[in-house]
């Protein structure tokens, strides 16, 4: 903000605050934070959600929420507390999730934005409220639970103490956007419709479609998919896959050995070494916070009878490859869960400038692939605070300005030789339903 004052004398229409979602913080009576926040990849959550599923099913729990299991989600951090004996949690008088905090922290207000508390798995989906019984049956407090915000919704003018620190003029309003970075980004993806699927593609790859309404169902939960929340009273049914999180952990691996390769090499390497050599499951647990990731590939490799992956381009084709794989699984998945053949693909996020991998989702999907744009999260951010302002009309007048904004890449399906022989590979690694795109 103090750079913006510094280049220009008016005051900014708006400011909006989109981050990583399931993460949050807990204040004190004060307004104070009661501890620094805990990464999600915490060891502290490892095994939680077993022991969670000793008091509350399954079946009701994704019932109510509809969203995925995973040991990351805010329900298990929390669980993990109460399962621990963190007095934090008794102490707390409010939780907010991590864009929140910024906004109480700029307006002074407290309060969750619907997109974010949607990733919590602790939002009953249906009517989008805290699910408070079912935390009540887990012994986990209600009462730090703030009001829940649409996207959209201005949370206060901006603390006349921070436009004096920064130099801002005026008191330019709050506004929440899709707060959770996902949301914001599927919100700017041109010529999205009910016959695209779309990938989020960064440290994780988000898989979904748009759709009206939860679909809470036994498939859903069969497929272990999310039902989360999106701009304009929209459903983001997804699958949280691994994602760049391989490449990103094995190239700093590399660089702790003084072999600092840039993204330029290691795709030029990849694209050198001998496809399908090695294919791994991109959500294994193996990966979620190895330390070593190159080791951790090469032990998962050898752990499942095939090859380890010897040179710089053997793992990061062996990456690629199998997020393809993961992409074509849950292509496949998706047109079950909403009984049409979805068209094309869509990817936005960082992730879309890694042609190989864009070419190889292609390929392995034997669909077209759209790219753009990069900064799909920061555009959707500005199209929400545009339509809160009303400068855009609507979700569809924002994606056509996105549209004319931006340059998007077309990638044409390859021959399938190959691909159908590295899926079954893959359905066995995965142990899942074979799963075949329309």
């Amino acid at each position: 903000m103090e750079r913006y004052a510094a280049t220009d004398s008016s005051a900014p229409a708006a400011i909006g605050i989109d981050t990583w979602g399931v993460d949050y913080a807990l204040l004190d009576s004060s307004g104070r934070l009661l501890g620094n926040p805990v990464h999600y990849r915490d060891a502290r959550c490892n095994g939680v959600q077993e022991r969670l599923f000793g008091v509350v099913s399954q079946e009701k729990l994704f019932g109510e929420t509809g969203i995925q299991f995973m040991q990351i989600n805010t329900l298990i951090q929390l669980y993990a507390m109460r399962d621990q004996g963190d007095p934090q949690l008794d102490q707390a008088a409010t939780l907010l999730m991590i864009p929140d905090l910024f906004n109480y922290w700029m307006s002074g207000r407290k309060v969750v934005e619907y997109t974010i508390a949607s990733t919590s798995q602790m939002l009953h989906a249906a009517e989008r409220r805290w699910a408070t019984g079912l935390l009540a049956k887990l012994n986990l407090p209600t009462q730090i639970l703030p009001e829940i915000i649409a996207p959209g919704i201005t949370v206060g003018p901006l603390l006349p103490s921070i436009c004096a620190e920064t130099g801002i003029k005026g008191a330019p309003p709050v506004i929440a956007p899709g707060s959770h970075d996902t949301a914001s980004a599927v919100a700017a993806i041109p010529g999205l419709d009910e016959r695209c699927a779309y990938i989020s593609s960064g440290t994780w790859s988000l898989m979904g479609v748009e759709i009206a309404q939860p679909i809470i169902n036994d498939a859903v939960r069969r497929l272990n998919f999310t039902n989360e929340g999106g701009v304009a009273n929209t459903i983001r049914l997804l699958k949280n896959i691994g994602g760049l999180w391989l490449l990103q952990e094995s190239r700093r691996q590399w660089a702790r050995s003084g072999h600092d390769y840039s993204w330029e090499a290691l795709l030029a390497e990849a694209e050198k070494a001998t496809p399908f050599r090695s294919i791994i499951d991109p959500d294994a647990g193996d990966f979620l916070a190895p330390g070593q990731m190159v080791d951790a590939i090469a032990a998962y490799c050898r752990r499942t009878g095939q090859p380890a992956p010897e040179t710089v381009g053997q793992v990061v084709r062996c990456a690629l490859e199998s997020l393809a794989l993961r992409y074509r699984w849950t292509l496949g998945a998706l047109e079950e869960l909403v009984g049409h053949r979805l068209e094309s693909v869509r990817i936005v996020g960082g992730g879309s400038q890694n042609r190989l991998l864009c070419q190889l989702t292609a390929d392995a999907c034997q669909r077209p692939v759209v790219t753009g744009p990069v900064e799909a999260t920061a555009l959707g951010n500005v199209m929400v605070q545009a339509m809160a302002t009303g400068h855009l009309g609507s979700l569809a007048e924002a994606r056509e300005a996105v549209a004319a904004s931006i340059t998007q890449e077309h990638f044409t399906p390859g021959p399938a030789t190959g691909w159908d022989d590295a899926y079954g590979r893959f359905q066995q690694l995965v142990a899942q339903p074979v799963l075949q795109p329309a």
